[in-house]
């Protein structure tokens, strides 16, 4: 059975670090059920639910995608740009330990949220949290498992994954304010919505994806285009600069 690793909603939520929206409150009860929706929605669609240890003093920690990137049988624990998350990344690392050979970045920063894989492909945005040292670092460890290593550019938004995600084999959602898709190779663009902005991230679970609720147009584009879309409302998450594919690393082998 395939395998998502989430970990529980700290209550310091509250406290979480923000970089392109202004702190708004957030009801960290919630937040905490529409966190278990999510994991629902995974559950449904076949994985089986692997809680990482819990962190209550750390305002992000739900956002276990920037602490790791899971490459088939290897984990690669990242080294996030927020000095706050780098205490995450220890508790990853033990969580993950059971189930993956581990590879650390050592060097510069890298988020999990901005690293895009195609293929055999992963793109990585050079974002406020992500810089080259940390691209760098990632091609020394990725090249010899056999990935091609490539830097993306992004616009205002706050990773990579945030402006572009990849729904079923290789329709590329996109947010056109933020992601030029012309420099991804082997992909169907398909540009959301600007009133939709935030359905530019899903959660790929090949041919279904969990999508943020209520972006009507691109559930309807994907359905059109055979794929499930399971909608889940993650809006108390979303005040935290939260898209779908943070509270999950994904295991699908």
């Amino acid at each position: 059975m395939p395998r998502a690793f989430t970990r529980a909603v700290s209550p310091k939520l509250a406290e979480c670090e923000l970089t392109h929206q202004n702190r708004v409150s957030i009801d960290p009860a919630k937040a905490v059920a529409q966190h278990a929706a999510y994991e629902r929605a995974l559950a449904d669609a076949g994985f089986e639910i692997i809680r990482l240890p819990e962190l209550t003093d750390h305002p992000d920690a739900v956002f276990v995608e920037d602490t790791a990137l899971l490459l088939g049988d290897h984990a690669v624990i990242t080294r996030p740009g927020a000095a706050s998350r780098r205490g995450e990344i220890a508790s990853t690392a033990d969580g993950l330990a059971p189930f993956f050979t581990l590879h650390r970045i050592e060097s510069g920063f890298l988020d999990g949220g901005d690293v895009l894989r195609v293929g055999l492909r992963l793109y990585v945005g050079l974002s406020t949290r992500t810089d080259q040292a940390g691209i760098d670092a990632l091609a020394a460890i990725a090249d010899p498992l056999g990935f091609d290593v490539r830097r993306a550019e992004l616009g205002a938004c706050l990773h990579l994954k945030t402006g572009a995600t990849v729904a079923g084999e290789n329709i590329l959602l996109f947010d056109p304010a933020a992601i030029d898709p012309a420099q991804f190779e082997d992909v169907d663009p398909l540009a959301v919505d600007p009133a939709e902005t935030v359905a530019a991230n899903c959660v790929n679970l090949g041919r279904r994806l969990i999508l943020h609720a209520g972006n009507p147009r691109a559930a309807a584009a994907l359905r059109q285009r055979g794929l499930s879309v399971i909608e889940v409302d993650v809006s108390e998450l979303e005040k935290a600069e939260a898209g779908v594919t943070c509270m999950s690393l994904i295991d699908d082998r």
